[in-house]
């Protein structure tokens, strides 16, 4: 019989829950708001309920373990949150490990989301196969995770691969919410593409009416288009020059945009890196979409030495 985990997919809005079987398909899911209250009620405590109702409303079959994928800096080697750059009160210093273990009576891991979100995309998804790659996901920040010679770069203590705040614009940059100045989400975010274009003076409420007139060809709302897609290339490039990837994996709901975002991104991207590093580079969307998350932390608790190619 294959063997079943639980993946939990913690998102600074919803929690996402999904029985996951080995071979990284989602056999069901759930999802429920963590902000409901504007977080009065603690977003593990929320998690916890969530989790409860999903097996006691379900035959589920015995589980291996629990994966989870959690927003912020989380220290994978302890499962416990470590930072969250000024969001989400109250879930600096978490125990999402230690408390999930006492509370289910089953082994957890935990790791960052957009880390869960690139392995679960060489699992099973747009890079499966792939050794090296750079995955990033643009939303309201920019989150990030890299694959190099088949294994998750983690750092020290699981903080690895966050590169929505490495510094572009260090001198004279938008100041981000981490503290710092210039930071690459400040830049490279949906919300940064936002705010250029109201500057700009465009009627741009979020990113989905500027992609929506970028397609009907207003050519103010493409300019600012083009504007975001080269600051986003610009910190790939340096990536790239760092860690030689086979592909660049782009994820968020933005991911979906091909022909304005995923096409002209990989062509800026390779017109701004030294063309050694451009041979064979590929850039696509990701593939799993609400998945990601599910998948990759179920495959992060299934490979403790995160080796892709064991």
């Amino acid at each position: 019989m294959s063997k079943t985990y639980l993946g939990v997919d913690i998102g600074g809005t919803a929690v996402k829950l999904g029985l996951v079987d080995e071979n990284g398909r989602v056999l069901r899911r759930a999802e429920r708001s963590v902000s409901f209250d504007g977080y009065k009620t603690p977003i593990l405590n929320t998690v916890q309920t969530a989790i409860r109702d999903f097996l006691g409303s379900h035959d589920v079959p015995k589980l291996e373990g629990i994966g989870v994928s959690a927003t912020g800096q989380i220290d994978s080697r302890r499962g416990v949150v470590a930072g969250t750059c000024g969001n989400f009160p109250g879930w600096i210093g978490v125990d999402i490990k230690g408390t999930l273990e006492r509370e289910f009576g089953l082994p957890v891991t935990v790791a960052n989301d957009a880390n869960c979100m690139v392995l679960g995309e060489v699992w099973v998804g747009a890079a499966k196969g792939y050794t090296d790659v750079i995955g990033v996901t643009l939303g309201t920040g920019v989150g990030g995770g890299i694959i190099t010679g088949g294994r998750l770069l983690e750092g020290a203590r699981g903080l690895g691969g966050e590169l929505g705040h490495f510094r572009l614009h260090a001198l004279d940059g938008v100041a981000c919410t981490c503290g710092a100045i210039g930071c690459y989400e400040r830049y490279a975010a949906t919300t940064a593409l936002v705010r250029s274009a109201q500057k700009a003076g465009l009627d741009a409420p979020d990113g989905r009416a500027i992609f929506e007139a970028a397609a009907a060809g207003d050519a103010r709302t493409l300019a600012v288009l083009n504007g975001w897609i080269n600051e986003i290339a610009q910190g790939l490039a340096g990536l790239v020059h760092i860690f030689n990837p086979q592909m660049i994996l782009i994820g968020g709901g933005v991911s979906a945009q091909q022909a304005l975002l995923i096409d002209p991104l990989a062509a800026q991207v390779r017109k701004s890196i030294m063309p050694a590093f451009a041979e064979g580079l590929e850039v696509r969307a990701a593939a799993l979409q609400n998945d990601a998350g599910l998948v990759g932390a179920v495959y992060y608790f299934r490979n403790n030495s995160i080796d892709l190619h064991p």
